[in-house]
């Protein structure tokens, strides 16, 4: 599990946990289904496997079917690939993030969505 507090997964890992997530769980061919540009059904299940020995998926049976799950929380994925992020692009600083998504070149935000991140920033 230390790969991933690190955020060392491969952009085919987190696109199969965001999938996982979003399904609540999933066959090989349903998450196949769901990814862009699919590698083959073995390249899926190598991938499952792969997860699983990672300790981040679990896989219970349906019938003649390997159904998996995540066994991490949604939000504590989202926080650990935030960092990564925020490594990889920010220096680690947060606020260089915000600064980035509030730069008027690049954004054009509505009242209500300056409100909504001013209320965010103001709440205790």
């Amino acid at each position: 599990m230390k790969r991933f507090e690190d955020g060392q997964l491969s952009r085919r890992e987190r696109q199969v946990m965001e999938i996982l997530f979003r399904l609540g769980q999933g066959t090989a061919q349903e998450v196949m289904d769901e990814l862009p540009d699919p590698p083959g059904y073995s390249a899926v299940r190598a991938l499952l496997a792969t997860l699983e020995e990672k300790g981040l998926v679990q896989h219970g049976k349906d019938s003649r079917r390997y159904v998996y799950t995540a066994t991490v929380p949604e939000q504590r994925a989202k926080r650990t690939a935030l960092k990564q992020l925020l490594a990889t692009f920010f220096e680690g600083k947060p606020e260089k993030l915000v600064a980035s998504l509030l730069d008027p070149k690049d954004q054009h935000l509505s009242r209500e969505e300056i409100s909504e991140i001013r209320r965010l920033i103001d709440s205790p």
